[in-house]
């Protein structure tokens, strides 16, 4: 089989929360096919949150990859079906994918689970050898790779994770459909996680350990996006996991004078190192989006997050000192969570003062203990993936019911994105914010309005899985 052109696809996440304002894409699909364009291939990626996909290009391509993560399985799903059926080769990747093989396998020829970097160049290389023969010569030897062969399901060896980045280039955003100078640029310059908290997926996907790229490496990337974005998002699990490294790029950034606005994903340790925190500052750090989780000691504990409200409540105020706005991210439902433990988180958040919130439900994502916990005890009120987001109650909890998380959740949230809140922003001709409060509370109002109808069909068990109606090709 000869192959050409490959097309990459990230299906549109559904739902809104204050955040879906702002396309962010994951880079996965778009470093693959970085890799895969340096290999000769011609490449393009459809991001659909961004732009609707040029669907004539994708037909003309010989192998289809399309990216997933659980709340848009349904639609990846849809989109692998309609080009299967017309007889290209379709591969699956991404976390669903990775940890629901056998069900993705239903959809497309091939899963990649976990890194491809090193697995889908080896799959195209056999596509190209033996075409679509399941289970031929050579296959069964590539890592990490799922597949059917004589109708069963086969899921090859995992492979190791890359033990070192850097060799992993930087992705080109040129390869993006639809992608525009000056939106926010993700940068990836460390994978993994050393904690374990037990609803995250991430070192599920990308291991314990954590491995990262040069600082020169992440330097080089951010000087190229000086070029055309004055604003950058580290997407890093977290960016301070290694203090010391995190200093080093800052100190870049700094001599260098990159003046670059920048966000990044870390925990509340961050605020123990007063050096940190001023290189941050000077580095042009806007916000920091801080996984506080629980106000409640006994769910911290169970999340296995290590750390208390002493060190949240610090860590806010520090950053507070050094100009550095705070998203706060809360994830309600814990076996020890009850109605006032939600109610009692909203009225805390007021402490973020003008920063920003993300009160989410507790949502057991494939792939982590707390999904096979929940899975094993019956508790999974339905597994229509695409209420699998954070903003809808989709089990049992212990000390209260699907409706009180699902309601109360959603009324924290409204509390917060008050009108206070936005004029306030509008005031201190802070618009951005302000726009970003009328959003949220906007899609507050819409989840509460749907909220009903939701909870009848989900609690009393009706929920049925539904394909996205939005037309592909």
């Amino acid at each position: 089989m000869r192959i050409k052109r490959i097309a990459f696809i990230e299906p549109n996440t559904p739902g809104r929360h204050v955040f879906s304002k702002i396309r962010i894409p994951r880079l996965g699909a778009l470093l693959l096919a970085t890799i895969m364009k340096a290999r000769g291939y011609e490449t393009r990626v459809f991001l659909e949150d961004l732009a609707d996909p040029d669907w004539r290009w994708i037909e003309n391509s010989d192998v289809l990859c399309i990216s997933a993560i659980t709340n848009t399985a349904q639609r990846s799903y849809a989109i692998a079906d309609k080009y299967r059926n017309l007889g290209m080769p379709v591969i699956m990747g991404g976390a669903h994918p990775s940890f629901m093989p056998g069900e993705a396998l239903g959809h497309a020829d091939y899963v990649v689970r976990q890194e491809g970097d090193e697995s889908l160049p080896e799959l195209i290389g056999y596509l190209e050898k033996s075409g679509l023969e399941k289970g031929g010569n050579g296959i069964g030897q590539i890592k990490g790779v799922s597949y059917k062969k004589n109708g069963e399901d086969v899921h090859n060896q995992p492979r190791p994770f890359i033990s070192e980045l850097l060799n992993v280039p930087s992705p080109d955003f040129s390869l993006a459909h639809g992608w525009k100078p000056g939106d926010v640029y993700p940068v990836s310059s460390s994978r993994g996680c050393p904690f374990q908290c037990r609803f995250c997926s991430v070192i599920h996907m990308f291991g314990k350990k954590y491995r990262f790229r040069s600082v020169e490496s992440t330097l080089a990337d951010l000087r190229a996006l000086k070029k055309i974005s004055g604003t950058v998002f580290f997407v890093d699990d977290n960016f301070t996991a290694n203090k010391t490294r995190a200093k080093e790029i800052l100190r870049g950034m700094i001599s260098e004078k990159l003046n670059i606005r920048w966000s990044a994903q870390t925990r509340v340790d961050v605020a123990s190192d007063p050096e940190l925190l001023k290189l941050m500052a000077d580095a042009g750090c806007a916000k920091l989006f801080i996984g506080f989780e629980s106000i409640n000691p006994r769910t911290l504990e169970l999340y296995n997050k290590k750390q208390d409200l002493d060190q949240i409540k610090n860590c806010i105020n520090a950053l507070s000192e050094h100009g550095i706005s705070i998203h706060g991210m809360f994830v309600m439902g814990a076996d020890t969570d009850d109605v006032q433990t939600i109610r009692n988180t909203a009225d805390f958040a007021k402490v973020l003062g003008r920063g920003t919130l993300q009160i989410m439900m507790l949502t057991p994502y494939p792939g982590t203990p707390i999904y096979n916990e929940l899975e094993s005890q019956g508790r999974l009120l339905h597994k229509n993936w695409i209420k699998y987001d954070g903003l809808n109650a989709v089990y049992q909890p212990a000390l209260m019911s699907p409706e009180e998380l699902h309601i109360e959740t959603l009324k924290g949230l409204k509390k917060f994105y008050s009108w206070k809140y936005i004029m306030g922003h509008m005031i201190d001709r802070n618009f951005y914010h302000a726009a970003l409060g009328l959003y949220g509370k906007n899609a507050v109002r819409l989840a509460l309005k749907n909220a009903k109808s939701y909870l009848d069909e989900a609690v009393m068990g009706r929920m049925a899985t539904r394909f996205p109606s939005k037309a592909i090709g």
